[in-house]
């Protein structure tokens, strides 16, 4: 299938999840929006939750961008930034809550939600291999625990809490995490 078509197959998918949640998510409406016939898109995905599976990872609307700041600080404070961009501004918002609350409810959905932050977490890997190489980082750290930390930060704060982020959000959730909420005295800068 040709990148354009998919991603008007995608656009329609995430568009009628945030319109009517995922019960309301038909292959017909999806057909009907994109202009593609049903068939086509049932050749390429065999049931609604592998085309929404598919539309979540391969979606240009959630695409998050993989900083490379020469920095690991900057470069989490860059994707909390971008985490927290996709979560407050629509439609992206409305896809990213519909697709929490329809994963709560299904376990289809469930497993597409795994592989949405297992994508995430793949593309993600290069910040702290580049980290682990510049020092900045042991090895002993993990990497799946600080991306929760930050992106539970995120979404705790705006979809759970409907608290705004502000401007230094981004920076005091990557120090809470890289630096600890509480020092020792003397053993911090």
């Amino acid at each position: 299938m040709a990148p354009r078509k998919e991603q008007q197959i995608f656009r329609a998918t995430l568009d009628l999840l945030a319109e009517k949640g995922y019960d309301g998510l038909t292959v017909e409406g999806v057909a009907e929006r994109s202009g593609v016939n049903k068939t086509t898109i049932y050749r390429w995905w065999p049931s609604k939750a592998a085309l929404l599976a598919a539309a979540l990872v391969e979606a240009d609307l959630l695409t998050l961008e993989q900083p490379d700041t020469g920095s690991l600080r900057k470069d989490l404070e860059a994707l909390v930034t971008g985490m927290a961009g996709l979560l407050t501004r629509s439609p992206s918002a409305n896809v990213a809550l519909a697709a929490l609350g329809a994963a709560a409810r299904h376990p289809e959905m469930a497993a597409a939600a795994r592989r949405f932050f297992a994508e995430r977490l793949a593309g993600e890997a290069e910040i702290f291999e580049r980290a682990r190489r510049r020092g900045e980082l042991p090895a002993s750290a993990d990497p799946l625990l600080i991306m929760d930390l930050l992106g539970g930060a995120v979404w705790l704060r705006v979809a759970f809490r409907g608290l705004p982020l502000d401007d230094g959000f981004a920076a005091r959730a990557v120090s809470a995490v890289l630096d600890g909420a509480v020092r020792e005295e003397g053993t911090g800068p």
